[in-house]
């Protein structure tokens, strides 16, 4: 647990700096530019990377010891960010803002293959609540990392609001190459026991499509808990593209992060209760029931134009978020073998990261040239004023209120089908897993007891 803890640690450090220097460039790129096409495809692109790139990392971190991939995902992201930082040096700011030279979009890009390859230390993080945590413990670990991604959150929000509103992108994109650089150092010295995985027999191909569909098979009702999850990040998606221009149309952006940082308080509050209390019997219902009620907050938060109202509805918001991702872990940790949780991890991570850029891409356009325009026009607040009020943002706040019914509807729905009785019924009578004793203090093989992964197979 020891070892568990200090894997975590440094992991929010560097998921710290990849949201330090992702928020900054959001918030950068609309008060420069005041596009929120341009920040809508900016988050739809990382997702998009991010959803095309998981099941390679689900792969990739199957095959190989948890730390070599930590490691490795820490010294590319420095890279991506040293290279970034040369770009800044290299142009005048007015340049890079330019949205239709090429400057603009290779800073971006190289930001963005930074923190999507930092993503591999995600989907290792969660395999080493499998390996290094008791079965018993699983929910209440996961709700840790849901606290120390709040934490992360709160952090970063604060800092980048700061950190762009007084120092600039410049400062900034330094201190993110020197957090990285930190947490790489304290990373070598870390071990994570663990044998080396099963090589496959045969050329083994770079994704391993096969086996993650047999593994997500092999547990009924699994792909329909991801198919679900995957509808949820269209809402999703909603959120990532209007956001914070919606919030920056209410706050300078000094005072626009200090409120992101307060409303994650949300993250380690709801991380806090289920490190503590758990998920309750059945981690699949309180998904459903936590999702409707999220729902319900996305539609009315922006229902009138007012601060606290905004502020208030986030809050609560991010306090459901690690009760509904420690669920879905919860359960693919439990009904999963440990030898395959890498590729049914990116396997799922492909499909639900995959739907909020897509609503990303088409929302951000809508919205900046057809619904915003609607919703400021006579028209517009003749038809929607009684129920929105009237105010610049009225039309992000229309989009909010349609996403969130839409949201509770499928939450609804999803009680009804036969996938969440089966799965429902699989989680309750799996067998605990076997332990998973490490070999040895450095983690090569045949110092000590083998590790035993039995259990739901």
């Amino acid at each position: 647990m020891r070892t568990f803890l200090q894997v975590l640690v440094n992991t929010a450090v560097a998921n710290i700096t990849t949201s330090y220097l992702w928020f900054a460039l959001t918030f950068w790129v609309y008060l420069e530019t005041k596009s929120v096409l341009a920040t809508g495809i900016i988050g739809g692109a990382y997702m998009l990377l991010v959803a095309l790139f998981a099941m390679v990392f689900g792969t990739f971190v199957d095959r190989h010891r948890k730390h070599r991939v930590m490691v490795f995902a820490g010294v590319f992201t420095l890279l991506a960010f040293a290279a970034a930082g040369g770009l800044y040096l290299l142009f005048p700011e007015s340049m890079l803002l330019e949205l239709g030279q090429p400057w603009f979009w290779m800073l971006a890009a190289v930001i963005l293959i930074g923190a999507v390859v930092e993503n591999l230390r995600n989907i290792a993080l969660s395999t080493t609540v499998t390996l290094l945590v008791p079965v018993e413990r699983h929910a209440n670990a996961n709700g840790m990392v849901g606290t120390v991604q709040g934490l992360a959150f709160m952090v970063t929000s604060v800092l980048s609001g700061l950190s762009v509103g007084l120092l600039g992108m410049g400062w900034t994109l330094l201190i993110a190459i020197a957090l990285s650089a930190a947490a790489l150092a304290h990373l070598l010295f870390l071990r994570i026991p663990e044998d080396a995985p099963e090589r496959p027999t045969e050329r083994a191909p770079l994704v391993d499509l096969r086996g993650s569909i047999t593994a997500v098979r092999a547990a009924t009702g699994l792909f329909a808990l991801i198919i679900f999850s995957t509808f949820n990040n269209f809402i999703g998606g909603v959120y990532m593209a209007l956001m914070d221009p919606y919030g920056l149309e209410l706050f300078p952006v000094e005072l626009w992060g200090i409120v992101l940082g307060v409303t994650s308080t949300g993250f380690i509050i709801g991380g806090v209760i289920i490190a503590k209390f758990g998920l309750g019997k059945n981690p699949i219902r309180t998904m459903l029931v936590l999702v409707a009620i999220m729902g319900a907050l996305g539609a009315l938060f922006t229902i009138r134009d007012w601060w606290w109202l905004y502020v208030a509805g986030i809050w609560l918001y991010m306090t459901l978020i690690p009760a509904i991702e420690a669920s879905e872990q919860t359960v693919i940790q439990r009904v999963v073998p440990f030898r395959t949780q890498g590729r049914v991890f990116g396997f799922a991570q492909a499909f639900e990261a995959a739907a909020a850029p897509i609503t990303a891409f088409l929302i951000a356009p809508i919205a900046q040239f057809w619904i915003i325009p609607f919703m400021d026009s006579p028209e517009g607040t003749a038809t929607w004023g009684w129920l929105l009020g009237d105010g610049e943002a009225r039309g992000i706040a229309l989009v909010f209120l349609v996403a969130g019914v839409v949201m509770i509807i499928a939450a609804l729905l999803a009680f009804l089908t036969r996938s969440y009785r089966s799965l429902s019924q699989q989680y309750a009578t799996a067998p605990d897993p076997g332990p998973t004793a490490p070999s040895g203090a450095d983690g090569d093989p045949g110092l000590g007891d083998e590790i035993t992964v039995s259990g739901a197979r």
